[in-house]
C-alpha cells in the first residue's frame, strides 16, 4: 500500500479527473462506452502510464459487476500480453457514494486501430501470434470485444488487450451485444447457437485480414448488412450447418440466402503468404465449431519462426463463480473494497481517498 497521496484535480474535455499529484500533465488519448483513457508521467519515477477512468462504474448493478469483473480478470491475467494494471484508486465518502475511479497502467504507444496502411508480414505474424498467446492464457473466459482499438501496440510491435470490460466466462449467458459489430462472429449477431471461445479466433482472423489488405474485411452498416458480408466471403452453409442452428427463425433466414460461394482468400489477400492465406482460412470459417482454438492456431507453420517453449506455460485456474451473482448495488460494493481493499475498514462518512495495489 502507498503511503497517503496528494491529489489534484483537473477538467479535460468536459469529465472531471481527480488523481495523485504525481501524475501531471494529463492528456486524453482515448474513450469509449466504459471510460475515458489519458497518458501522463509518473513524477517520482519518470515512468509514463496511461490511466483509465471508468465512466459511473457504480450507476446500476450491472455496471457495478462489469467494474469488479474487469478488476477480477487485470488481476488473474498476469500475462505480457495483456495490459495488467499497475494501482487502483477508489474515492470513497461512503459505502453509499463509492465509486471506483481510476486504473493506472503501463504506457503504450498506440493501439492497431490509429496504425494506418499495409504491414509487413513479419509484423503481421508477431501481432497475431501475441493476440493468439493472450487468447490461449484466457482458456477460461471469452474475451469476446477484440478489435484493433482494444490492442495496445509499442514501437517494437509488442502488443497488449486494453480492456476486458466485456469478457464473459466461457460458461456465463451472453448476448448478442459487443461494442463493435465488425468484428464479431456470425454466431455473436445473431446469437444463433450456443458458442465457444472461437468467437475471439473469428476476431483475431477479421484483425490479421485487416492488418494485410490495409482496410476492415466486414464493414456492415447494421447487423444484417454485416451477416450478408460475411457470408459473400464465406459463402452460405450447407443443410448440416442450418440444422445445427438453435432457432426456427436463424434457420429460416439461412435458407432464404442467395447461395452466394465462398471466396478464393488468395484473390481476397494477394500480399498473404500460402501459410497466412492458410491460416485466415481456417480461422473465418462460419462454423464456430470447425474454427481451430488458440492452442491449435498457434500450431500452425505460420508461426514456426516464433514459436517458444516457454510461451505455453498452463494457464492458472480462474474462479468464475461471482460471474453469475445477482447481487444489490450496496452488496456489489462491498464486494469491491474486500476485493481490492487490502485491509478492514469502516465505512466513513469523511471523503478519504486511497491508492492501492490489489
Amino acid at each position: 500500500m502507498e503511503a497517503q497521496a496528494h491529489f489534484s484535480r483537473e477538467e479535460i474535455n468536459s469529465t472531471v479527473w481527480e488523481v495523485p499529484e504525481k501524475y501531471t500533465r494529463l492528456k486524453q488519448i482515448g474513450t469509449g462506452a466504459y471510460g475515458s483513457v489519458c497518458s501522463t508521467t509518473n513524477e517520482k519515477t519518470k515512468a509514463k502510464v496511461a490511466i483509465k477512468k471508468l465512466h459511473r462504474p457504480f450507476q446500476s448493478e450491472i455496471f457495478a459487476k462489469r467494474a469488479y469483473r474487469e478488476l477480477r480478470l487485470l488481476k488473474h491475467m498476469k500475462h505480457e500480453n495483456v495490459r495488467n494494471h499497475l494501482t487502483v484508486h477508489l474515492t470513497i465518502f461512503s459505502l453509499q457514494s463509492l465509486f471506483l475511479s481510476y486504473l493506472v497502467m503501463p504506457y503504450m504507444f498506440t493501439d492497431l486501430s490509429k496504425v494506418r496502411g499495409h504491414l509487413s508480414e513479419d509484423k503481421v505474424q508477431f501481432l497475431v501470434y501475441q493476440m493468439l498467446l493472450s487468447n490461449h492464457h484466457s482458456a477460461h473466459f471469452l474475451l469476446q470485444d477484440l478489435k484493433p482499438g482494444n490492442l495496445a501496440v509499442n514501437q517494437d510491435c509488442e502488443l497488449k488487450i486494453l480492456d476486458f470490460g466485456l469478457a464473459r466466462s466461457t460458461d456465463a449467458e451472453m448476448t448478442g451485444y459487443v461494442v463493435t459489430r465488425w468484428y464479431r462472429a456470425p454466431e455473436v449477431i445473431l446469437n444463433w447457437m450456443h458458442y465457444t471461445q472461437t468467437v475471439d479466433i473469428w476476431s483475431v482472423g477479421c484483425i490479421m485480414a485487416e492488418m494485410i489488405n490495409g482496410k476492415t474485411l466486414f464493414k456492415g452498416k447494421d447487423y444484417m448488412d454485416q451477416l450478408t458480408q460475411i457470408m459473400k466471403v464465406t459463402g452460405v452453409p450447407g443443410p448440416e450447418f442450418i440444422q445445427k442452428l438453435d432457432t426456427p427463425e436463424a434457420k429460416s433466414y439461412m435458407k432464404a440466402l442467395p447461395r452466394y460461394p465462398r471466396k478464393d482468400f488468395s484473390a481476397l489477400f494477394p500480399r498473404a503468404s500460402v501459410q497466412g492465406i492458410d491460416l485466415l482460412e481456417k480461422m473465418l470459417v462460419l462454423d464456430g465449431d470447425e474454427r481451430p482454438t488458440a492452442e491449435l492456431a498457434l500450431e500452425h507453420p505460420y508461426f514456426d519462426s516464433l514459436r517458444d517453449p516457454d510461451d505455453f506455460p498452463e494457464p492458472a485456474p480462474y474462479d468464475d463463480s461471482h460471474d453469475n451473482d445477482t447481487l444489490s448495488l450496496d452488496e456489489w460494493k462491498r464486494k469491491e473494497v474486500k476485493s481490492f481493499v487490502p485491509f478492514p475498514r469502516r465505512d466513513s462518512k469523511r471523503k478519504n481517498t486511497l491508492t492501492m495495489s490489489p
